[in-house]
């Protein structure tokens, strides 16, 4: 099975945001290149919320481009065989945290669509959560400005509505 159709897959089985859900599949069905960084008119991405239950944290990276504090996540690479394992290399690669496990056994949490810069335009992400050993300790990865734990109650401080509700829906689902 292909990366792309994983995404499908995964996008059929997502039971929540049906409105979106419908752009993402109706976006894939018109690009066979709707995975890929290539496709200008948006590409799927995967991202993972790295959270610690027990000491009521996240981790959160500032991002090296954008300037912002976001969870891990990104492009899809050519050795990506699904959407929840693309997640978790990027929150691995880019927390420097071994033994991250997805929440809900690889199920997104959220769709968030935002756009970017040109020549593309459209981000379509689909969100995970990823559980973090406990005592695991961070190590930032060169792409990002800094790397940093923040407790449930500070993410709205620092972050962007999109983390925000991604750690609403996270926090539900625990």
């Amino acid at each position: 099975m292909s990366l792309h159709d994983d995404a499908v897959l995964t996008l059929k089985g997502y039971d929540d945001q049906e409105e979106l859900r419908g752009l993402y599949l109706d976006h894939l069905a018109a690009h066979p290149d709707g995975v890929w960084k290539a496709c200008e008119a948006g590409h799927v991405t995967a991202s993972a919320l790295v959270i610690d239950p027990e000491r009521g944290q996240v981790l959160l990276t500032l991002h090296k481009k954008l300037k912002m504090w976001l969870q891990m996540g990104g492009h899809c690479e050519p050795g990506d065989t699904t959407l929840a394992r693309a997640a978790l290399r990027e929150a691995t690669e880019e927390s420097g945290v071994p033994g991250l496990t997805l929440l809900r056994s690889g199920t997104p949490v959220r769709l968030d669509r935002h756009p970017i810069p040109a020549p593309c335009h459209w981000h379509l992400d689909v969100q995970y959560a990823a559980l973090a050993p406990a005592g695991s300790v961070a190590a930032i990865s060169d792409e990002s400005l800094d790397l940093r734990w923040f407790g449930y109650d500070e993410v709205a401080d620092v972050a962007d509505a999109s983390v925000v509700r991604l750690l609403e829906r996270t926090r539900a689902l625990l």
